[in-house]
């Protein structure tokens, strides 16, 4: 077996050859070609915390990974990773492993590529005003990973942490090739803002329809089961688009309150989810029809996301001859 630390998946890991390898795997998804139950999870309720299991095994790649992953949103007032776990990938014709590697970085960087294939068929071609509402891990992937998309010519960075916003757009200053700057409002943010990303743990919506932009796209990836990060008229008046219909509208902790709760509340029915990712990508469904629609990319993760980036991991470990090989 094969063993790699955060270090080297995050070398192996190239984030524009994931972006591009996750789009059958999705289409394959909406199509019901894949093979992935539900995430569940073993709750630590003292600790607001989750273990969290995910499976998937994709025919078309032969991928039979899975995942588990610790969420402790506690961590982040400790300075400890919120997000913890190992990803483990078998052998698709006789169950044996074949490696382990770090969690914690396939979930960051898939998350932000799976948003950066969602901006890529949503957002608008010229779009290049980047806020990046959050101040963590996610945060950072995301406002890496958009301008690998779209010419993003200016980021802004906001959360609930006025100094973790000046420190993260310090650090982002230093490597992007484009202003960074920290705001101290979500309003203000997201004024004029051509695509946002919000990452965050809010409890109280930090999206608001009343603070957006015509023709703007939201990425929400953030997860909270006690409240939400978009607020219900932004929901209502964007084009709602997912990873999977029954993902994000199962009961925690696979969904999403930001869509369950609409629709509990008549705001909308479950028929306003417009579209999976993978439909859009199939050509099943169409995207974005105009310069003025809003469009709304609502993630809760998928372990077909996992699936694809530890299969291009582990590939590109056994052809550079990178990471601990063991016996079991």
């Amino acid at each position: 077996m094969l063993l790699l630390n955060r270090q080297e998946v995050e070398r192996l890991l190239d984030f524009d050859n994931l972006v591009e390898a996750l789009a059958t795997p999705m289409a394959d998804l909406s199509a019901g070609l894949v093979s992935m139950p539900l995430r569940s999870a073993a709750v630590v309720p003292e600790q607001e915390g989750l273990l969290g299991i995910m499976s998937a095994y994709i025919p078309s790649s032969t991928a039979l990974v899975t995942k588990l992953v610790s969420i402790f949103p506690k961590n982040a007032n400790m300075d400890l990773p919120t997000h913890q776990g190992v990803v483990a990938v078998f052998d698709a014709e006789n169950g044996g492993p074949l490696a382990i590697m770090d969690g914690a970085s396939i979930t960051e960087i898939r998350t932000a590529a799976a948003s950066a294939l969602a901006t890529r068929i949503l957002a608008r071609p010229e779009a290049s005003v980047l806020a990046v509402l959050g101040t963590g891990v996610q945060a950072r992937a995301h406002a890496r990973g958009i301008p690998h998309v779209r010419p993003v010519k200016e980021v802004r960075i906001v959360g609930r942490n006025e100094w973790k916003a000046r420190m993260l757009a310090c650090a982002l200053s230093k490597e992007l090739e484009v202003p960074v700057r920290a705001y101290t409002t979500y309003a203000a943010a997201l004024d004029g803002a051509d695509i946002v990303c919000a990452t965050t743990h809010a409890i109280d919506p930090v999206v608001r329809w009343e603070w957006l932009g015509h023709g703007v796209h939201v990425n929400s990836v953030g997860l909270n089961p006690n409240g939400r990060e978009l607020d219900d008229s932004t929901v209502a008046n964007s084009l709602v688009v997912v990873e999977s219909r029954e993902a994000v509208l199962a009961p925690y902790p696979a969904g999403a309150n930001d869509l369950i709760e609409p629709i509990r509340d008549g705001v909308i029915s479950a028929s306003h989810i417009h579209a999976e990712v993978g439909e859009l990508i199939s050509g099943k469904r169409e995207g974005r029809t105009s310069a003025g629609q809003m469009t709304l990319y609502k993630s809760v993760g998928v372990a077909v996301q996992d699936a694809v980036a530890a299969h291009l991991v582990m590939t590109a470990a056994r052809e550079s001859g990178i990471g601990l090989d063991f016996d079991v």
